[in-house]
């Protein structure tokens, strides 16, 4: 096969992407690398532009400036094609209620021109374990269930690339455990992910990730790349009346985040030097005080709180 004939090595390749609504800049000019066959974890807080920056990937928005290409497609002038080749999970359940998990894939299936309809729904329901349920109505599924036949529904066409929109949220945690369980086999074989979530256990689980602010891309690479380029130093506490240590600390020299997290306190800071010095004033003989590796959750929470508000 010749180069010209390879397919891209990137299937996400984007410069620039900025949407604007009105006179706010929900996605300002992001830059963003996806490998094919890798899950890239996409993160921030509710607001942060995260769905629209997904939208305009899969040609449901047209970006207002930026260029790039999603699985060697145009984003901007061939929409039409990177739909055909995308699965897209969006945060609601968007399937019919009142029709039964075969009828749902039957029906997508039928959008898709899918060829050989019948066995491809069929291999679906036995890929996704819904098989036994299949006459089962939508509307009577749990959130569990009904993620599965979400994504059923975005693979019955054999996309190149899911875009997943925290897809999790709402399920129990074995139901999360088997759905990662499940996005880890397709793109061991060649499938990309592109997901949202809130979660860091799921975050952990990504190849890599990028975290994403009020329309601001703030940081991007692996768990461990993005928790060395923090620079945060956490420092954990054990003890009694933990809310008192909070109280005492917040506001002082070097603490920039005190954060609870069960019965540990986390109290974090940039300046090493000024936190370290800070804390050996306050050490006391009823806590327990260790100085450890900043968490990701612990580097989320900072880059959270010095993001600017673009709708402020």
């Amino acid at each position: 096969m010749c180069a010209a004939s390879q397919p891209p090595a990137f299937a996400i390749d984007v410069t620039g992407v900025t949407k604007r609504f009105g006179d706010r800049t929900v996605v300002n000019a992001i830059d963003l690398q996806v490998r094919r066959g890798e899950i890239y974890g996409f993160l921030g807080p509710n607001g942060s532009g995260k769905t629209t920056f997904i939208r305009m990937l899969c040609g449901l928005l047209t970006p207002d400036a930026g260029s790039g290409t999603c699985l060697g497609y145009d984003v901007r002038h061939q929409q039409d094609e990177i739909k055909r080749h995308v699965g897209y999970m969006t945060q609601r359940f968007s399937y019919y209620e009142d029709l039964s998990i075969r009828e749902n894939l039957d029906f997508i299936a039928r959008i898709y021109a899918v060829p050989d309809r019948r066995q491809a729904v069929a291999r679906s329901l036995e890929r996704l374990g819904l098989a036994n349920r299949s006459h089962q109505l939508a509307g009577e599924l749990s959130g569990g269930w009904k993620q599965r036949l979400a994504l059923a529904a975005c693979l019955i066409h054999e996309p190149q690339l899911l875009l997943l929109d925290e897809p999790t949220a709402g399920v129990d945690p074995k139901a999360r455990r088997d759905f990662w369980d499940e996005i880890h086999r397709l793109a061991a074989d060649g499938l990309t992910v592109l997901i949202t979530t809130h979660y860091m256990d799921e975050a952990e689980r990504c190849h890599r990730l990028a975290y994403l602010a009020y329309g601001n891309l703030l940081t991007r690479g692996t768990v461990d790349e993005v928790v060395r380029a923090a620079h945060l130093t956490t420092w954990t506490v054990t003890g009694p009346q933990l809310h008192r240590i909070a109280r005492e600390l917040r506001g002082r020299d070097g603490v920039e985040q005190v954060v609870a997290f069960g019965n540990t306190l986390h109290v974090s800071g940039r300046d090493a030097a000024r936190l370290d010095a800070t804390l050996a004033a306050a050490v006391d003989t009823e806590h327990t005080w260790t100085r450890g590796n900043a968490s990701l959750e612990d580097v989320f929470i900072s880059l959270m709180e010095t993001a600017r508000d673009n709708f402020a």
